[in-house]
């Protein structure tokens, strides 16, 4: 009589695996990853909290800011008032010049054409000095509070939970995401009360 003899020893054997068998380990998956899959769907997703802050407004109306262009029109109030001084002059020569053709002769009028071109030449010098003068001295002013104002944003958007802060300008903002005017009164209660800084002589 025939028998089939044993394996080895220290050979494992391989199971016998049917048609039958991986068809029905086949549908146990696909149905183990159809429950998990529906399992996910029904969690609702927490929606993401956005803001928007309008800069511009924020900028013109923040007390920081505020504060910082009273010193600086401190700080340039005696230069504009010679520029000032200076345009007026331009302007009664100029009236001169023109209620006084009839009667200055040529010598007049040369000498009143000329000293018009030099007081011109001056007021555009320093009203280009001016110009550049004040707009370093405001980006300083603003390089000095933006710390405060990026902070106390950050710091309300953190409290608020939001997940984004937009600042503008942007294409479209609803209302009801602008936090604009919420941040300017945080900004506000920052900000002390100070008298104006004396005038130095």
């Amino acid at each position: 009589m025939y028998c089939a003899s044993a394996p080895p020893l220290g050979e494992p054997q391989q199971p016998r695996v049917g048609p039958r068998w991986r068809g029905a380990r086949a549908v146990v998956v696909a149905t183990l990853f159809a429950v998990w899959v529906a399992s996910a769907a029904a969690q609702p997703a927490e929606p993401t909290r956005i803001a928007y802050v309008d800069m511009k407004r924020l900028l013109d109306n923040a007390p920081q800011v505020a504060a910082g262009r009273e010193r600086l029109a401190r700080e340039f109030r005696e230069r504009d008032a010679q520029l000032k001084a200076q345009e007026a002059n331009l302007a009664a020569l100029k009236r001169r010049q023109q209620t006084g053709s009839a009667t200055l002769d040529e010598t007049q009028s040369s000498q009143l054409a000329r000293e018009i071109a030099t007081l011109e030449r001056g007021i555009d010098r320093l009203r280009g000095q001016l110009r550049g003068e004040l707009g370093t001295r405001g980006a300083e002013e603003l390089g000095r509070r933006w710390p405060e104002i990026q902070s106390v944003i950050v710091e309300f958007a953190r409290e608020q939970k939001y997940d984004l802060v937009l600042q503008g300008p942007v294409l479209f903002a609803a209302s009801s995401i602008d936090i604009t005017d919420r941040v300017l009164e945080r900004l506000r209660r920052a900000q002390p009360a100070q008298s104006p800084a004396p005038l130095v002589p």
